[in-house]
This record gives structure tokens, sequence and C-alpha cells, in this order.
């Protein structure tokens, strides 16, 4: 068994001084307090919603975007949009965010799991293609932990077999995925703007879609004499002077990534999430841009050659003060009576078993904090795996 370090008591030491978040951005106070003079604050929809609806669908180059109150809701709205019935079957990944799941079972459809490629975190095409059968009418598909999921095959795959897409973004806005944006390359995309997300208002998410069938769907289920699953104007306001700034704030935790995996490299049992896709047939654009809400690691034991307790590794990082934890359980383990399994699922049983995960304010810091930040890392992996 490795070494486990004693965690010690009192407030973290790493790093000095790291953004909070969300940022106390002055345009994102000053639209707080515009919204409060003009009286919007207690309006149902206002300009600030109108404008939220008019950025995103420019950012997305998409038709029709419908403010939610939920990243979660978007997900089953847009698979009621899609019009997927009850037993009918949707796949999903079998390593994926729990609401995704209960969001298929919420219409009455029945989840098919699926597994991911290995270094990326998101679906595999291959094993989607393998997965269909006579009764699956749609693939939800998520941009996971810095990874981008291999859209153009996957649409390929949906294309063959008459299938739609719901595309989770709500982990990567902003994201290039094969020259257009991600949540784009689906049926229907979906963002979230939950407290923690890069786009935040605390709550709240979206659907974007090309296809007015699927939004007037969506929208005629949230009609309760008015509108069920709102987001507000207060949320609207604070979103906007933030779409404005997402694209710079993406390239700078993109370069940080890099240069935290370059400096990790000797780090061996810690396998990095790949950043790029390879130069390949299928992946002749070379547009891939990556938006990091978490940042994700493989503990991997073969190569510490030693059992790896994963729980008090991650505990012996946080007494550093470094925002690292687990990723999801995944669903490898659901019953048989909650949804089909396709396949071996080896690769999402491994990224339930061994995923770390950063999250991402750290990621805007300076390149000397990011340089503390691998030496820590390494610090601790040393002494925790120390003969």
């Amino acid at each position: 068994m490795p070494n486990r370090l004693a965690i010690d008591g009192g407030e973290p030491t790493f790093p000095s001084g790291p953004p909070g978040w969300p940022i106390q951005d002055e345009d994102v106070q000053q639209a707080l307090q515009q919204a409060y003079a003009a009286g919007d604050w207690g309006r149902y929809d206002g300009p600030a919603s109108e404008r939220l609806v008019a950025e995103l669908a420019a950012m997305h180059q998409v038709e029709h975007v419908m403010p939610l109150c939920s990243g979660t809701i978007a997900v089953e709205l847009a698979l009621r949009g899609l019009g997927i019935q009850s037993d009918e079957e949707v796949l999903l990944a079998a390593y994926d965010f729990a609401g995704n799941f209960r969001a298929i079972e919420a219409i009455g459809a029945r989840p098919v799991l699926v597994d991911i490629e290995p270094h990326t975190w998101t679906m595999a095409a291959d094993a989607a293609d393998s997965a269909v059968s006579s009764s699956t009418r749609a693939i939800v598909v998520s941009h996971l932990h810095g990874g981008l999921a291999d859209m153009p095959a996957l649409r390929a795959v949906a294309d063959r077999h008459g299938l739609s897409i719901v595309e989770d973004a709500c982990q990567s806005p902003g994201a290039i995925v094969a020259g257009k944006p991600a949540g784009t390359w689906g049926d229907v995309g979906v963002l979230s703007f939950g407290g923690s997300k890069l786009l935040t208002a605390g709550r709240g998410g979206a659907l974007l879609t090309g296809d007015p069938r699927v939004f007037q769907r969506a929208k005629i289920f949230c009609e309760r004499g008015n509108l069920a699953f709102p987001l507000s104007e207060l949320q609207a306001a604070v979103l906007v002077p933030q779409i404005q700034k997402l694209a710079d704030r993406n390239a700078v935790r993109s370069q940080n990534v890099r240069r935290l995996q370059t400096l990790l490299e000797p780090v061996n049992i810690l396998a990095p999430i790949r950043v790029d896709r390879p130069n390949t047939a299928s992946h002749t654009d070379a547009s891939w841009r990556s938006a990091f809400y978490k940042l994700a690691w493989r503990l991997e034991a073969e190569r510490a050659q030693c059992a790896i307790d994963r729980d008090s590794f991650v505990r012996a990082i946080q007494a550093e003060g470094i925002a690292i934890d687990t990723g999801f359980r995944g669903f490898v383990r659901r019953s048989g009576k909650r949804c089909r399994q396709s396949g071996s699922l080896k690769h999402a049983s491994q990224a339930a078993e061994q995923t770390l995960i950063l999250h991402h304010p750290v990621l805007l810091e300076s390149p000397a904090v990011i340089g503390r930040l691998a030496n820590a890392l390494q610090r601790v992996t040393e002494r925790f795996f120390a003969p």
C-alpha cells in the first residue's frame, strides 16, 4: 500500500491567492445595478434577457435560444423537443453527469450505456454505432473535463441510423469542435450557468437549436400559464458581460493547461486528458479548442506498481490547498432494470475508478502559480508513493 500523508489542520496554503469564483467583475456589478435602477429585476422578461438570447444565438450561430433554470432541465426539454417517446432508447456514455441519465428517465425513455474514449472522457463513436438497436432514437453526448467528443464521427453515426443528437456543452462554453462551436453539432445543444461554471449566474441554463419544431415543442411543455423553468432577468444581466470575456479567458485557461501538462510529464502515474485531436483523415480540420471547466487525469495504478487509495491521495492533494476532487461515479453499476449496457464499458469503468479533476479558477493564474501548482502535485505524488 502507498504511504499516506498526514493532513494538517488549518487553512490551505496553496495557491496564495487564486481568483475566487465567480470573479467580482466591475461590469457584472454595473449590470446588476442597472437592472435595479431600471426596475428590470422585477420583470419576467426585460432587455437583459433579450440581449442574452441575441448574444448566445450569435455565439453559436443558431436561430433559437431558450434560457432556462438549469442545464439539467435543458437536457430533458431537448429530448422532449425531439419527440422522444416513452420506452424508446437514448444512447448515453456510461461515464457522464448523473442528471443526464435522470433526464432520459424523466421522459420515460431507456438509457443505453456505451463506452468512452480513454483519453478524452467522451463517448466513443464506434461504441455508439455498435449500441444502436431498432428502438434507439437519440444520443446524448457530453464534452467533459476539457475533453471534446468526436462530433463529426458521432454525427455520422447518428445520420447513418436516423438518430437525433443532444449535445451537452455545459462544461465547454466557447469550445470549438472541428471548426464549429460546441453545442451546434447536435440537433439540440445545451448550456449550464450553474454557480461553478465558466459562465455563471448561480443557476441557469439554455437550450440551443436551429430546428423550429424542437423549439416549439420545448416551449409548449414549459408553458404553465407562464414559463415553468425560466431564467430571471437578474441572471441574464450578469451573464451578458461574462460572454464578452469568455474567449479571452478560455485562451488563458488553455495556455495554462498546456503549461501544466508539460510540467507534469515526469509524473507518469497521472495520465492527462488529450487536448489535441490526432491529425487523421477524419480530423483534417485543425480547429479544435477546448474549454476547461475541469481538467482531468487518470490515476493509473499499473504505473505506480502498487495499490492506489485514490481518496487518500486526493485528500493529500487537497491538504496543499489545491482544488482537486474525484470524477463522476458513472453508471456502470446501474441496474439492468433501469438501462441497457452495450459492450464491456471498460474505459468508462476505469474513468469512474481513476479520474481526478482540477477545478478551473487556478487556470486563470500566472505562469508562476501554475509552476507552483505543478511542483505541489509532483511533491505530493513523490511523497505519497514513496517506497
